[in-house]
């Protein structure tokens, strides 16, 4: 019992005077609780929504069915431009089962999207910012379709540099806290992988007939758009986000066709985090360390 009350006093004079002294320090050499790059918007959502995929090399016809989707994003501030430029970390995955008109055929599809980039914020006022800037957009995936027998699947590969914007407007409806989101994504240049028509992956990556598989993309052949609009809400304890996203893929290379319009709507949490670099947990007392 003597021990136990002991362990208590020495944990309870950590916290008393270690941590504060702690946050002192770092916010004297600005890396500390005052510094906002520091804080970390993070969200995890999961979403299930209509989708459209079309695809030549495989077949003429539309296919359409559902599509479930997961995403992952974090937004903070950097000290570039006078710490008014923020950094965005986007990344969803996405599976669709879809059927022909016919209803005779079936086909699953899939990509992973990732997109990394930064936005200068303009503050219009205290609670309504307009952003802009550029993201890098890598994404791949595939279309299977359950019935071809030579071509039974078209595999997706590009990466764009796209033009971004958003607009971010914190709100109050009588004392309630809102936060409502819209946000565009335009493809401007990039590479994409595709066959030619009638070409078969076979040729490509065993007879190593490359040539031209690789090709250069714009809003020419590759007119593409992404948008979501968002809304959080805090809920008890808890914020919670939900959204709308319209992924508008589509492209003409090399002959081939290519769709894939999703709506999807999509809800999940939000959770603002404060970045501790390696030095600074170091430097706390182990007696006070989850880990």
């Amino acid at each position: 019992m003597i021990k136990f009350r002991k362990s208590i006093i020495v944990l309870i004079t950590l916290m008393v005077h270690v941590l504060p002294s702690l946050g002192q320090n770092n916010e004297s050499s600005g890396e500390g609780f005052s510094d906002p790059t520091r804080y970390v918007t993070r969200s995890t959502m999961y979403g299930v929504g209509f989708t459209n995929v079309f695809d030549t090399y495989l077949s003429p016809q539309e296919y359409k069915g559902i599509d479930f989707r997961i995403s992952r994003e974090t937004m903070r501030m950097t000290k570039l431009f006078d710490g008014n430029v923020s950094v965005q970390n986007f990344f969803q995955a996405d599976l669709g089962y879809t059927h022909n008109r016919a209803d005779n055929n079936n086909a699953f599809s899939g990509l992973v999207n990732w997109n990394y980039g930064l936005h200068y914020q303009f503050r219009l006022t205290d609670n309504f910012k307009l952003l802009a800037g550029g993201l890098f957009d890598l994404n791949g995936g595939f279309v299977y379709n359950l019935r071809n027998g030579n071509n039974p699947a078209s595999a997706h590969a590009y990466v764009n540099l796209d033009a971004s914007g958003m607009a971010i407007w914190h709100l109050k409806i009588k004392r309630y806290p809102i936060v409502l989101r819209y946000q565009v994504n335009l493809p401007v240049i990039g590479l994409m992988f595709s066959p030619h028509y009638g070409q078969s992956y076979y040729e490509i990556f065993s007879l190593g007939n490359a040539s031209g598989v690789v090709r250069f993309t714009s809003i020419h052949n590759q007119p593409s758009l992404r948008q979501m609009l968002s809304v959080d809400l805090p809920i008890g304890d808890t914020k919670m986000r939900f959204s709308y996203l319209a992924d508008l893929q589509q492209s003409n290379v090399n002959k081939i066709k290519t769709h894939t319009y999703s709506h999807v709507f999509m809800v999940g949490f939000v959770k603002n985090l404060f970045r501790v670099s390696n030095k600074q947990a170091m430097s706390l007392p182990p007696a006070v360390q989850a880990y």
